[in-house]
């Protein structure tokens, strides 16, 4: 991308659906992993998405969705969960770099979103320090999810993912107005770890039919 025209939101969208069968199917290309792209990179970068996504060691952004160096704009946190630093990042990506298309990732058996549901459901943390702060910020999609009448974990997660996209744009004036313009789409999704697929959760900014593409 350092030399080519930024893909339109939809485009970017379809180009990590792509990759993720690829690697869904056990085919994938690795493609902008060799010596000539980490040259063609070094100058500067122009990444087609912001992937946010939980921290958790199998959720490795550039391997499940098949992509190379400069490619992706990573943000990880556990849970995914939203501070100034996840904000400003996810801003940079969009205002500075130019990106497209945010992408908010959870995953099913989640550690931190299951503490969470604990946390709701027996009225306790055990956890302490900063990991307890952590699950409590994860508490307010359980809640939500619950009021809804949702019990599955995969439930929840989709519902934390929901949550994710909403607070992101609530707090963000730079994303919301980058979607408002067009200039930008986000869009919510999970991963299964076991079948290493991705599914839309939500989308905001995309044409019906790229957000009714069809799953891995």
């Amino acid at each position: 991308m350092t030399n080519a025209a930024m893909p339109t939101p939809a485009r970017a969208f379809e180009m990590l659906l792509s990759g993720n069968r690829r690697f869904a199917s056990g085919t994938p290309q690795h493609p902008n992993q060799d010596a000539a792209r980490r040259a063609q990179t070094a100058p500067g970068q122009r990444p087609f998405a912001v992937l946010f996504g939980c921290s958790d060691s199998r959720l490795a952004a550039e391997i499940i969705f098949d992509r190379g160096l400069g490619d992706l704009f990573v943000v990880r946190t556990s849970g995914h969960v939203v501070g100034w630093e996840v904000l400003g990042s996810i801003e940079y990506g969009v205002g500075v770099l130019g990106c497209p298309l945010v992408v908010v990732l959870g995953h099913d058996t989640c550690w931190t979103v299951a503490a969470a549901q604990t946390g709701v459901d027996e009225g306790t943390i055990t956890e302490t320090g900063y990991v307890r702060e952590v699950i409590e910020r994860v508490m307010p999609s359980v809640l939500a999810a619950r009021a809804a009448g949702l019990s599955s974990d995969r439930d929840v997660i989709a519902e934390h993912v929901r949550h994710t996209v909403d607070l992101l744009l609530e707090r963000s004036p730079v994303l919301a107005a980058h979607l408002a313009a067009g200039r930008t789409a986000i869009v919510g999704m999970t991963y299964l770890l076991q079948g290493g697929t991705t599914h839309l959760v939500t989308a905001r900014g995309l044409p019906a039919d790229a957000a009714a593409a069809p799953s891995p």
